[in-house]
């Protein structure tokens, strides 16, 4: 079928129903005129670049059921791409809608367009880590329009958003080096922009070049993904002056991109503690008019590496539940090393259980189903009708199989035996005899 849009955006605006929009409602349980109407103001976006063929489209925003994404990619140490597939398409198995590839070493554009081949998730990129790769020059010896062109690159190859930190300029610099920040920027993409300005005494190139990059986010149906250069990396830092004035130019081109029918999502914080996430939710929303927020965890407390996936899904269900729309996954490995198959595993696992845990709690449509035919397979003491409902089936099997009970395994767990509450309560009603010992 002839498209006779730009973008998802544009289509919406303009009455037009498109293929992923379908879909997408029909996954949301809205009707699509509903989703257009988000659409349409901004408040939901559907991540789909013309070039990415084999889709499976999803929606984004607060009043839809919360998605996650996965980072992966190479790095120097660990350059094996077989393996960074293996670890994409476990993920696409345990429920992530979205990957992300980070990768930082090598010829990366095989791997990308490997993704956008074959992957149905939404692809990501940060082209700004693809810039030093792609030229193999040094970060100062490379112009603003190099730093476009890689854009480019990327909406060429087919991903469907892109991280670009637009929203830290010359004046940041000085407000880094005055604030005292613990932490000062623990954004890889954020620091490298942040150096490159420093060391080329010029202003930023997604900045200052924001309107050629839109153009071509729109040729593509790119959504930008408006990157938190100064994002708190400790609690120490968690909504200080530098958070918020980024987040205000971020409200700014948020009506940019959205003047040329250009879908945004916008990234937010990464540390916070739990009694300021409400709150920074709140503020994004009212600076950014609803946008889709996207956030690292955010992590609770900086006292866990190991257990970060942990720390992030507490802070990730209290944002979802507070208005965020895309919870980026943490793993064990978090601050440590790059994940592996298993440490990405639990990561989705810690992030969806927290998207879920807010869904319920925003009252999304058929959110609590799966619970309460979980409830109803526990009545009944029905194993194998609890493994269809379990968020990993594998792991809970593996669990009660290493410590069967002695007898009436069908009836009981090893926790309690013949004193389980549930099998007492069952005979109870049952006007049967309830034997213990």
């Amino acid at each position: 079928m002839e498209r006779n849009y730009h973008t998802q955006m544009e289509a919406a605006r303009r009455g037009v129903v498109t293929p992923e929009m379908e879909i997408v409602a029909k996954k949301e349980r809205c009707g699509v005129e509903e989703l257009m109407g988000w659409m349409a103001e901004g408040t939901a976006v559907i991540p789909a670049n013309h070039g990415h063929r084999g889709l499976d489209p999803n929606g984004i925003g607060s009043m839809l059921k919360t998605k996650i994404n996965v980072n992966l990619g190479v790095s120097r140490d660990c350059t094996d791409y077989d393996v960074e597939m293996q670890k994409v398409m476990s993920a696409v198995a345990l429920g992530a809608e979205a990957i992300m590839d980070l990768s930082s070493h090598g010829d990366t554009r095989p791997f990308r367009r490997k993704l956008c081949g074959e992957c149905p998730a939404m692809i990501g990129t940060v082209p700004v880590y693809d810039a030093v790769i792609h030229y193999r020059r040094d970060l100062s010896t490379l112009s603003a329009q190099d730093f476009v062109d890689v854009v480019r690159l990327h909406a060429e190859d087919g991903v469907d958003f892109v991280t670009l930190h637009c929203g830290i300029t010359r004046k940041t610099i000085e407000q880094i080096r005055s604030c005292g920040r613990a932490m000062n920027i623990v954004s890889r993409g954020g620091s490298l922009v942040f150096a490159w300005m420093c060391m080329t005494g010029e202003e930023n190139p997604f900045y200052s070049h924001f309107d050629e990059i839109l153009d071509i986010c729109r040729e593509h149906d790119v959504t930008i993904s408006l990157g938190d250069a100064c994002r708190p990396g400790c609690l120490a830092d968690a909504t200080d002056v530098c958070q918020i004035e980024e987040l205000v130019r971020l409200g700014e081109l948020t009506r940019r991109a959205w003047d040329k029918d250009v879908q945004v999502m916008v990234e937010g914080p990464g540390h916070v503690p739990l009694d300021q996430i409400a709150a920074n939710m709140k503020v994004q929303q009212t600076i950014c008019r609803g946008a889709p927020f996207y956030v690292l965890g955010p992590l609770v407390t900086d006292i866990a590496p190991g257990y970060d996936h942990i720390t992030a899904a507490i802070g990730g269900a209290v944002a979802a539940a507070n208005g965020a729309a895309f919870l980026c996954y943490v793993t064990p490995a978090e601050h440590l090393a790059l994940p592996n198959v298993d440490d990405v595993k639990q990561g989705i696992i810690a992030s969806r259980i927290a998207a879920h845990a807010a869904d319920i709690a925003k009252g999304i449509p058929g959110a609590r189903e799966q619970d309460d035919r979980m409830a109803a397979a526990r009545r009944k003491l029905d194993w194998d009708a609890q493994w269809l409902e379990a968020v990993d089936p594998e792991t809970a099997k593996a669990i009660r199989a290493s410590r069967a009970p002695e007898d009436d395994h069908s009836e009981t767990c090893s926790m309690c035996g013949k004193f389980c509450a549930v099998r007492s309560m069952n005979k109870a009603l049952a006007g049967e005899y309830i034997d213990i010992l």
